[in-house]
């Protein structure tokens, strides 16, 4: 079955002060890094940002409706390109993404509408896969005014799987680190660098 992965990075990057998605991880950018492994574990990539961002060329490219309106209408945006029924959704934050984890939501979704890990505190919404039929629901949210991805999943059939379940793919949990601030930001980097002192 194909799939589609779609990479949001329109965010206003205020936690972290500057635009996430420029920002150098290793020798690439944020963006660049989450869009390549993203894209080892699908057929497309769909990249949605806002209109002043440098996006990159070699993926499909989608620039976000209306602005401010946060992930959720990212997401709408991503499902309304898509032509695939399973979409696995991420944000350019997540730069120690593995994409066993990505194979393994997909594996894992059956007749669910959407499949997100979750742990002690709360569910990764902005790491799951999600069917294109939720495109209406999404739309019907963010016209009320209720623009948390989080509702979409709450409002859905999904199936939540605990992190526990991805150690043996991604033994530290590194694919739901979020660096959203500048220290996160750090400590992904050191994390990084961990990694490859390691290989």
């Amino acid at each position: 079955m194909s799939t589609t992965g779609i990479v949001l990075c329109g965010g206003r990057s205020t936690r972290m002060g500057r635009d996430k998605a420029a920002l150098p991880f290793g020798d690439e950018t944020l963006l660049a890094r989450v869009v390549r492994l993203v894209a080892t574990a699908v057929d497309h990539v769909i990249v949605v940002g806002h209109t002043t961002q440098a996006l990159p060329a070699a993926v499909r490219v989608e620039r976000d409706e209306a602005e401010g309106l946060g992930p959720l209408a990212g997401l709408a945006r991503g499902l309304r390109i898509s032509t695939t029924d399973l979409n696995f959704v991420t944000a350019c934050d997540m730069p120690l993404l593995r994409p066993a984890v990505i194979r393994r939501l997909f594996d894992v979704i059956g007749d669910a509408d959407a499949c997100v890990p979750v742990d002690a505190t709360h569910a990764m919404v902005l790491c799951g896969v999600y069917r294109r039929s939720l495109l209406p629901a999404a739309d019907a949210l963010i016209a009320s005014g209720q623009l948390r991805l989080r509702a979409l999943a709450d409002g859905a059939q999904t199936k939540r799987v605990d992190t526990a379940a991805f150690r043996d793919i991604d033994p530290h949990l590194d694919s739901f680190f979020s660096c959203d601030t500048p220290e996160a930001y750090q400590q992904a980097l050191v994390r990084l660098k961990a990694d490859a002192t390691s290989a």
